[in-house]
């Protein structure tokens, strides 16, 4: 699938959930925007690296990091960008298989598929973490450098 229809569709994933999450209707376009940046450079680290956890957490990185400068742009709380702009990358099929195969009592599959989800899930955490840690260091120190003569 290419580029562009990927972005359209994760456009539409995030902004259609940040309906769901009753963001405020100006912030819909981007919760959007954030979406589809964080699923676009997922996309593209997993064309190079064909590793999920790497992917994710790139993504979940970048979506992490435009939320933040959407965040201070439009004077609204952090959060109201990332949960919307980061369901493009939750592991929802990898989730749903392994459940699958609990209920088919293929436990092997089923541990295969609940593992994967899980180290993306962490891969998705850490990225929002770091982003956020990145974040503040670099406004204290920006602070801090304005300060001195």
């Amino acid at each position: 699938m290419s580029y562009f229809l990927q972005g359209i569709l994760s456009f539409a994933a995030a902004a259609g959930f940040g309906i769901i999450f009753n963001a405020p209707k100006k912030s819909l376009f981007y919760c959007g925007i954030v979406g589809m940046t964080g699923w676009l450079v997922y996309a593209y680290v997993d064309d190079l690296s064909q590793d999920p956890a790497k992917s994710s957490f790139a993504g979940a990185f970048t979506v992490a990091f435009v939320a933040h400068l959407m965040a201070k742009k439009f004077k609204m709380p952090m959060i109201i960008f990332s949960v919307a702009g980061i369901i493009p990358l939750v592991p929802g099929g990898s989730a749903y298989n392994a459940m699958r195969n609990v209920i088919e009592k293929d436990y092997s599959v089923a541990v295969e598929y609940g593992s994967v989800a899980l180290i993306i899930s962490g891969s998705i955490a850490m990225g929002l973490v770091f982003a956020e840690i990145i974040t503040q260091l670099s406004v204290k120190v920006i602070g801090r450098l304005k300060v001195k003569p």
